[in-house]
């Protein structure tokens, strides 16, 4: 099994050491020199452009992307140098990012009219969890398209979980997934910012919280490090606030408008307005700390 990889980043670049350290061949394409020297050094070879990625790829191989929205599929596909063009019937693109489903559908029914195979497979677990293979995996497609395939859903990830065979119902469960996590995620920097206002120890509060009916993976895991001050992004601001928005954009599109999800995607929103787009979203907490007026 040979696959072609394009965009190696925080999430990307995991699975490229992932699928390297099983033996698998993999080739690599991303625009940035130090993910590019990352994927050598995980034993990866390196493309120029998506077509050339997928060269070496034989009659049953696949194609994964993992970048960051839907233009960015597009240009991978059928940009200058695009992968569709070098694609043969019987191969597969897997579409990791998280999309509006709208467009992962668009984007299957195209490669279909080339006899390519599109497996909807977006994922959720952070870099750490995609590197040890314990990330989830949200796969929907036929289920012979899944069976041919299953050797490289396999290694990438343990928790491949099926959802059905229709394409979309991939983007629309992480869309549901992410929603709930954008929520937890602004609930927990928001009681954090309480906590402090009323003299409690961070760290302490927390303890309480994860053994506690408000405990949250997420919520742990961003608030840990916003305690100690740490905001090297693993997950951008910009990450949730286009997953929000684009959950919030699904659920009217069919009558729906809860409570919190909408705040929620505007609190991302915000946080991006005050200067910390290019910041882990574990700064919600700094940010919910700068705009809580005091009486």
């Amino acid at each position: 099994m040979t696959v072609a990889f394009v965009g190696a980043g925080n999430m990307g670049g995991a699975l490229v050491e992932r699928l390297c350290e099983a033996h698998m061949p993999v080739t690599v394409c991303d625009t940035d020199p130090l993910r590019q020297q990352q994927a050598l050094a995980a034993g990866a070879s390196l493309a120029d452009t998506p077509l050339s990625a997928v060269a070496q790829l034989g009659p049953e191989d696949a194609l994964v992307i993992v970048v960051v929205d839907a233009d960015q599929c597009r240009e991978v596909l059928w940009g200058e140098q695009g992968a569709a063009s070098g694609l043969q019937a019987g191969q597969a693109v897997v579409l990791c990012p998280t999309i509006a489903p709208e467009d992962t559908v668009a984007i299957a029914e195209r490669l279909a009219e080339q006899g390519i195979a599109c497996i909807d497979a977006p994922m959720s677990g952070g870099p750490q969890r995609a590197r040890d293979g314990r990330m989830s995996l949200m796969v929907a497609a036929p289920p012979a398209v899944l069976e041919r395939h299953a050797d490289l859903l396999a290694a990438l990830s343990l928790n491949v979980m099926r959802i059905s065979e229709r394409v979309g119902d991939g983007a629309r469960t992480k869309l549901v997934n992410n929603l709930l996590a954008g929520i937890n995620l602004v609930g927990a920097a928001e009681v954090l910012a309480l906590a402090e206002r009323m003299g409690l120890d961070l760290t302490t509060t927390l303890d309480v919280i994860e053994r506690s009916s408000g405990q949250s993976w997420i919520g742990s895991d961003r608030m840990r490090r916003a305690i100690d001050g740490d905001l090297a992004p693993r997950a951008h601001v910009t990450l949730l606030e286009k997953d929000t928005r684009l959950a919030v954009a699904a659920a009217r599109s069919v009558g729906f408008e809860g409570p919190l999800g909408a705040r929620a995607a505007r609190v991302f929103e915000q946080a991006h307005e005050g200067g910390m787009a290019g910041l882990d979203d574990a700064a919600l907490l700094s940010f919910l700390r700068q705009n809580s007026p005091r009486p």
